[in-house]
């Protein structure tokens, strides 16, 4: 018998040990490691609830009230289920932010763009933040306001007229990907951004689907890249906190 005591707990979740679950739009594209759908980018357990029929063609250009709803069971049953925060799969759910977080009691990011207010306090005084999205012509300033961003100062650059993103991505022509074209489009749309606009200081990637290629656009554009990924970790780093395993008596590291 162990000479620890196990103790009691009290129960009531479905799951355990899974600290973040990711709310996510239906598509069936590949979606290589790096991808916020892909549990291989993680260093720890995700729980993935899909919305069955909310597609990112959908999100784009019909984000109504119905689509609202099938979110809001799907962050319930995740809190549910047992996880500690709740994370999107799009960008574009940030129209569905606030709605979404006063629906449970454990922390909601739902898009990459709630990083903008702190991305901007990081910059020089007359820089601002590039926002590469999958669309720029969708991307209206109500995303922004949805996520407390409104004010911040951006820069935007979208695929939008971009062969391989559109087809797969956005209109769901199919489900096999040229990764090589498609990092090739995203480089290209981020390169366009800063050299239109060399008042931009990081970028923030809206879209998941960039994800996988964030280190081929920091070697070209030479700065920081924040997206979903870099969110979800930082959400995760804080709702799973633990004492450091080198805590110890001072006498052993002063």
């Amino acid at each position: 018998m162990s000479a620890q005591k196990l103790g009691t707990h009290e129960g009531g979740a479905n799951i355990y040990g899974v600290g973040i679950g990711i709310l996510s739009l239906d598509s069936s594209f590949a979606k290589p490691p790096g991808h916020v759908k892909n549990a291989l980018t993680f260093g720890f357990p995700v729980s993935y609830k899909v919305v069955e029929g909310a597609t990112v063609k959908k999100l784009l250009r019909d984000p109504g009230p119905d689509l609202l709803e099938p979110f809001l069971r799907g962050v319930r049953e995740l809190e549910r289920d047992g996880v500690r925060a709740v994370t999107g799969s799009c960008g574009f759910l940030a129209l569905y932010q606030r709605e979404l977080a006063d629906a449970v009691d454990i922390p909601v990011f739902m898009s990459s763009l709630v990083q903008l207010p702190l991305v901007q306090s990081q910059l020089k005084r007359g820089q601002k933040v590039g926002v590469l999205t999958a669309s720029k012509a969708s991307l209206t300033p109500a995303y922004l306001e949805a996520v407390g961003a409104g004010t911040v100062p951006v820069c935007i650059e979208g695929m939008d007229g971009s062969e391989e993103f559109d087809s797969v991505i956005i209109e769901a022509e199919r489900n096999r990907i040229d990764f090589d074209k498609l990092e090739a489009e995203i480089v290209s749309a981020a390169e366009r951004l800063v050299g239109t606009h060399p008042e931009v200081g990081a970028l923030v990637l809206e879209c998941t689907d960039m994800s996988p290629f964030a280190d081929a656009i920091q070697q070209r554009v030479k700065m920081p890249v924040f997206d979903l990924v870099t969110l979800t970790e930082m959400v995760y780093a804080a709702v799973t906190r633990s004492r450091h395993p080198l805590f110890a008596p001072p006498s052993r590291w002063s």
